[in-house]
């Protein structure tokens, strides 16, 4: 048929459409493809958005999905180039020279800089543990040209791309005029230059929060593998719920009102794996390890001796089965601070928490100078897991003769509670849980919560300058076997000092539907290279 004769015919067939009512749109192009959203239940209600300055899991988790990396931590846990091209390093190791991907852009538009990644250092730096370490070897950062930037050491460090591209917490990039927002003030602006847009009108605290593809976003050509590789976003939206109801989220999962749920409460899982039409997927071969984290600021626990006795209130299988109930997702024991199952597990100290003892407890609070003052626990009614260790460390420390005042709040309250040091009795606290998992908690120079460079410690404010020597000491040494005796000199001194107590290690999967496909075992819940089929 010539184009002629087609074109009539088009014409004659679209007038009788017209005549018999129906819309000349319909014949115009065929309807657009559906857009893609997935509905994820997540474990806690997103208030403070700003990944520098909070350690909460629930805003690393959307600092991932707006902010991209230098370096991203692969399966093997070994750093790879993410926002980084190619990078070289000097043969005395002092100089190390990096060289952007091209073609990156912010989510306004605009180029991305080796300016803006050296701001982004800078600020992170100045809060999270590994970068401070880092940036005490540091001679000077400097941007070379528009794609280009260098790092000097005053002498050589060995975990240069380790720090770079460290799992939790990690150095997001930010425009230079964001980044160059104090440390210690959170940001306004939230513009990343990851593969998905953080939708600030949909935002609804206590709600949803809403994210959607960035279209722009270029990705590694690499396969997508643990936190590295191409980040590639398969859905056109991205809806974080926020249901702290935990029957009604599952009651949402089994009926297909959303398609993931990000942390289901541990004693689901035999119900979820039952469903055919749902899939249980353990995503962190390390686990999860709990922390019962004291403020070192105020009596009693500004004491080591009061630190020491939380040591002999905790028994771990205790927690476990209060926190966990399957034996199959948790340790009996593990009184390692860098996780049972790395390279760095070792139990060595461990022994005062291998069993409980009320009156040896009692013993080392007086000792301490404590008289039975009011000691405040933060309860998180809306975290599952957290709220049953709080209610076990609660019994416990009644029966060591602690007089405990019990102050309940949603997990967003404690998490902005936390971070002030404010004394217990005028809005500070004396006591919170939490939890950290994954290759970072193995690392000494990583390890959030075992930071004790005093002011410069996460919330809880640990201090023990012997101990961060230790850790300075095992970060300088390349030997392994080496370093394997100074993280067991590492392992007794933090059992003096506690920094926490652990209170168990176990595995937190997540539940998704069974056309969910591409979840990737990245340790915790990232939502690049998810698909609904």
């Amino acid at each position: 048929m010539s184009e002629h004769r087609k074109f009539r015919f088009g014409v004659a067939v679209h007038g009788a459409l017209l005549a018999a009512g129906v819309a000349a749109a319909t014949m115009v192009a065929p309807p657009a493809a559906a857009e893609t959203t997935l509905k994820a239940v997540v474990h806690a209600d997103l208030k403070i958005l700003d990944p520098v300055w909070t350690t909460a899991f629930i805003t690393n988790r959307h600092g991932y999905l707006i902010y991209d990396n230098l370096f991203g931590l692969n399966s093997k846990f070994e750093p790879q180039p993410q926002m980084v091209d190619k990078w070289t390093v000097s043969a005395d190791k002092l100089t190390y020279t990096f060289t952007l991907r091209p073609g990156m852009k912010w989510h306004d538009g605009m180029p991305v800089t080796a300016a803006d990644c050296v701001a982004s250092l800078l600020r992170s730096w100045k809060r999270e543990p590994m970068g401070q370490r880092l940036a005490s070897f540091v001679a000077s950062l400097d941007v070379v040209d528009a794609s280009t930037f260098r790092l000097t050491l005053k002498e050589a460090y060995g975990l240069v791309l380790e720090t770079l591209g460290k799992a939790a917490t990690p150095a997001f990039m930010m425009p230079e005029r964001i980044a160059k927002t104090d440390a210690m003030t959170q940001i306004t602006e939230y513009v990343g230059s990851g593969p998905f847009i953080f939708v600030k009108d949909e935002w609804r605290p206590g709600n949803k929060v809403v994210y959607r593809k960035f279209a722009d976003y270029v990705p590694r050509k690499e396969k997508a593998d643990y936190l590295s590789g191409g980040k590639v976003a398969k859905v056109d939206r991205l809806e974080w719920l926020y249901i702290p109801d935990h029957n009604t989220a599952l009651s949402a999962l089994q009926a297909g009102e959303i398609d993931y749920y990000e942390a289901p409460p541990l004693d689901f899982v035999a119900v979820l794996e039952k469903n055919p039409k749902l899939q249980v997927i353990d995503i962190d071969p390390l686990g999860t390890q709990g922390v019962l984290r004291p403020n070192h600021l105020y009596p009693p626990f500004n004491n080591p001796k009061a630190r020491q006795a939380l040591l002999h209130i905790v028994k771990q299988e205790d927690y476990m089965r209060a926190v966990v109930g399957n034996p199959r997702l948790y340790r009996k024991f593990c009184g390692a601070y860098f996780m049972c199952g790395s390279d760095n597990e070792s139990d060595v100290g461990a022994e005062p928490l291998r069993k409980q003892d009320f009156a040896k407890a009692k013993q080392l609070l007086k000792e301490a100078g404590y008289n039975g003052e009011k000691i405040v626990v933060m309860q998180p009614t809306d975290r599952a897991q957290y709220n049953a260790a709080t209610m076990v460390t609660i019994q416990n420390l009644r029966k060591a003769g602690v007089n405990v005042d019990v102050q309940a709040m949603d997990w967003s309250t404690l998490l902005s509670r936390r971070a002030k040091k404010d004394p217990p009795y005028e809005g500070g606290y004396h006591i919170f849980h939490t939890t950290q998992g994954g290759p970072d908690t193995a690392m000494p120079v990583a390890n959030t919560w075992f930071n004790s460079r005093c002011e410069k410690a996460n919330p809880g404010w640990a201090c023990d300058l012997e101990l961060d020597k230790l850790v300075e000491e095992w970060s300088r040494e390349s030997d392994r076997t080496k370093r394997k005796a100074i993280l067991e000199r590492i392992q007794k001194r933090a059992y003096e000092s506690v920094p926490y107590v652990i209170y168990g290690q176990y595995t937190q999967p997540i539940a998704v539907r069974a056309n969910v496909k591409g979840v990737l075992k990245a340790g915790i819940p990232i939502y690049w290279n998810i698909e609904k089929q």
